[in-house]
């Protein structure tokens, strides 16, 4: 079979499951992976007035230092929690897994507003990633596994654009709530959707007709590991993590690109309708991202995306060495197909794998780029000098989108050279 063909002979969408219990299904998955993107997001937007509470005033750059330890004790706890919570889910079920993954991040967000010290909130940081990572994998799994062939890139690509919306939801919770300790106790929302998630959502048909199957009770991490699953395992992580290193190191440092372009003032407007630009291009492509799929299939839409956005790239920070109104109609571009990116892979990589190492697998090729995610980001403010400017460093870190293309592109062909040797065979 073709790495890049959808493993519907492995797993097959139930046809017992009602239209209201699909419904009910998708707005626990959806409102779990928000409200993940509200507590990833929730910590940077109280930063000012959490530190000012447990350490009194301190300088700016004390701030950005504790602002980078918290963010990154998150990301990999995030990263973590994705990989373990995939192979709890291919041992435990998808449904147990899930709801134990989001009571996990709503208790330990909680607590953190309750912390009296930083030790304390850097702890609770890294479980409540923990439990984030969890929900994103388990949620995407469960989803591909009961959602019908016809309609399920179009759910999981509405499905990718939950996470964005938390973060927009951090903000607001901000905006309401001016105490950071009572923000934390968003965490109360999540703890009950697992509490009726308890009560309203059945086990994955899939996965108990594979439990009970004794021959296939073999650790999902051996499986995963070995040599037939090493070849999807590879271009699935290629595939995922050249997307996301390419997608944060441009979307962290974007604003800073765009005032490096603004000598005169500061940039703080164009800075702002940058990101907005970013946010609202990221989710409309999102949306947009299953009709994409459905149209033009997996692998055509997979080429899309990277050869967009390795182009956009090179005319956005190549072609820009003054601010104009341009500047914002390539960065909606771009980021309609970063957007578009995270539903069709989100489509994509779970069927590259068969029912019993699905979510391990998924874990696996979702969190591994994030390791290298933090550190690219980090590296791009260091190869600036070097190269003589943010645009010239963002560039070449988009590189990583070629990479990505070549993947899709080798394997395809690949593959169908297997097919044509099968095939001769077969005739002889």
């Amino acid at each position: 079979m073709s790495t890049l063909t959808i493993d519907e002979q492995v797993v097959k969408p139930q046809t017992n499951l009602s239209a209201a219990y699909r419904v009910v299904l998708f707005a626990i998955c959806f409102f779990s992976t928000a409200l993940g993107g509200s507590v990833s997001t929730l910590m940077s937007v109280y930063l000012p007035v959490v530190v000012k509470d447990l350490q009194g005033t301190v300088p700016a750059d004390e701030i950005n230092a504790i602002s980078g330890y918290i963010n990154a004790i998150f990301i990999f706890g995030w990263a973590f929690g994705g990989f373990t919570w995939g192979v709890i889910s291919d041992k435990m079920g998808r449904k147990k897994t899930l709801l134990l993954a989001i009571g996990s991040y709503g208790v330990f967000t909680i607590l953190t507003g309750l912390m009296p010290t930083w030790w304390g909130v850097l702890c609770c940081r890294f479980f409540s990633g923990f439990g984030v990572g969890g929900v994103l994998v388990t949620s995407i799994t469960l989803v591909s596994e009961v959602w019908p062939a016809k309609s399920k890139a179009v759910i999981i690509g509405i499905l990718s654009i939950a996470f964005p919306v938390g973060i927009f939801s951090a903000g607001l919770i901000n905006f309401i709530v001016s105490s950071w300790r009572s923000g934390f106790l968003v965490g109360v929302i999540p703890l009950a959707l697992a509490l009726i998630g308890a009560l309203v959502l059945n086990e994955s048909e899939n996965w108990l007709n594979y439990r009970n199957d004794i021959a296939n009770r073999e650790n999902p991490l051996n499986k995963l590991l070995s040599k037939s699953h090493r070849r999807e395992l590879i271009v699935g992580s290629l595939t995922f993590g050249t997307m996301l290193i390419g997608l944060w190191a441009i979307f962290s440092w974007l604003p800073t690109w765009v005032q490096s372009l603004i000598t005169d003032h500061d940039a703080a407007k164009e800075r702002g309708l940058s990101m907005m630009c970013m946010g609202m291009g990221g989710l409309t492509g999102g949306f947009f991202s299953g009709w994409l799929v459905n149209l033009l299939s997996i692998r055509r839409s997979m080429i899309i995306c990277f050869a967009v956005c390795a182009g956009m790239s090179f005319i956005l920070f190549k072609t820009n060495t003054i601010f104009s109104t341009a500047v914002y109609i390539e960065i909606i571009i771009l980021a309609l197909f970063f957007g578009a990116s995270q539903g069709v892979l989100s489509a994509y990589i779970p069927q590259l794998f068969s029912t019993g190492i699905k979510a391990t697998a998924t874990g696996f090729c979702f969190n591994i780029g994030r390791i290298f995610t933090a550190t690219a980001v980090l590296f791009v403010g260091v190869l600036v000098s070097t190269l003589g400017g943010y645009g010239n460093a963002l560039f070449i870190f988009s590189l990583v989108f070629i990479i990505g293309l070549l993947v899709v592109l080798f394997v395809r062909e690949k593959a169908e050279g297997e097919e044509k040797g099968k095939s001769k065979k077969l005739k002889a």
